[in-house]
């Protein structure tokens, strides 16, 4: 069954649309996307399905923007993806996250952490690791942060490890290399989550 002409029509325009946007997206973070480009071609709906956790993504209330980025560096690294983690360290540096927390949670360096920044990457190994700790260290979330703060790091955490799972399982993963911060390279220490 063929579709009609102005629904491909459309679907054509809506496709020429999002490849200019990924475009965009690759230029201003220097990140590879030709995993998107290829799921877009294959499937628009597949596409869309992959953007809604996106909106997942960007739900941010009650932490502080390192917090909620030290959650999602946990989670990339967990996946060992050395272009999403460079995309992540962008991110976060671009949004105003300080350079030297960033490089303590790529080393792994908990000593090196803020308080705040500690507590996010302890409780996100923890629940990565599925550890009876994590049930505490939630406790402890919830009574600085709230709901909403544990909210906004299980998401970053599960968000943060759907894009370097798909990448892999389309055939785009790259292993964990040296990141940039701030221009000096940083060894990445993966954790044991």
């Amino acid at each position: 069954m063929s579709q009609e002409p102005g629904l491909a029509r459309l679907q054509g325009m809506l496709k020429w649309l999002i490849r200019n946007r990924i475009a965009a997206f690759e230029k201003q973070f220097d990140y590879d996307m030709t995993y998107a480009r290829e799921l877009l071609a294959t499937d628009l709906g597949a596409f869309f399905a992959l953007a809604k956790v996106q909106a997942m993504g960007n739900y941010a209330k009650g932490v502080p923007k390192e917090v909620r980025y030290a959650a999602k560096l946990v989670g990339t690294m967990a996946e060992d993806c050395g272009p999403c983690t460079q995309l992540m360290v962008t991110m976060a540096f671009r949004d105003g996250v300080a350079p030297p927390q960033l490089a303590a949670v790529l080393r792994s360096d908990d000593d090196a952490m803020t308080g705040d920044v500690r507590l996010a990457v302890t409780f996100a190994r923890a629940a990565l690791a599925h550890e009876a700790a994590a049930d505490e260290l939630r406790e402890q979330v919830v009574a600085k942060w709230g709901k909403k703060g544990l909210a906004t790091l299980a998401f970053s955490l599960a968000v943060a490890r759907v894009y370097p799972t798909v990448k892999y399982a389309l055939g785009h993963g790259k292993a964990c290399r040296r990141i940039v911060v701030a221009g000096a390279p940083i060894g990445v220490v993966r954790s044991a989550a």
